[in-house]
C-alpha cells in the first residue's frame, strides 16, 4: 500500500444492529474499499492478511485473519455503508476450524 495513494475510511459502529462493526478502509486508487482494522466495542484488530473476498449484488464480503489469529468474516452493504462481521473463527479448537484458513 503506497502512502501516496492511500486513503483511510472509517464507518461508525450501529448500536441497534449488534453484529455491526466499525472498520478502517484503505482506498486505493480504484476505489476498492479494504479493511486495514475494525473494532469491536473498544477492541482493535487489525487486518494481518485478505484470505479471500467476494461479491453479491449489495455486498462485498472479506474473509480475513487478524493480528489476534483469529478468522473473520466482514460483510459490506454497499447500499448503506454499513458493515457487519458475519462469522468469527477464534481457532482455537481444532474440530471446529475452518477450512482453507
Amino acid at each position: 500500500m503506497s502512502s501516496d495513494t492511500s486513503q483511510v475510511e472509517e464507518q461508525s459502529h450501529d448500536e441497534e444492529n449488534p453484529a455491526a462493526i466499525r472498520v478502517e478502509c484503505y482506498a486505493g486508487h480504484r476505489a476498492d474499499v479494504v479493511p486495514v482494522r475494525f473494532f469491536i466495542g473498544q477492541r482493535a484488530i487489525e487486518v494481518s492478511e485478505i484470505i479471500d473476498r467476494w461479491l453479491d449484488p449489495a455486498h462485498s464480503y472479506f474473509k480475513l485473519r487478524g493480528d489476534d489469529g483469529g478468522i473473520y468474516i466482514l460483510r459490506h452493504d454497499q447500499a448503506t455503508d454499513a458493515w457487519e462481521m458475519t462469522l468469527f473463527d477464534s481457532g482455537t479448537r481444532r474440530e471446529t476450524r475452518l477450512s482453507s484458513t
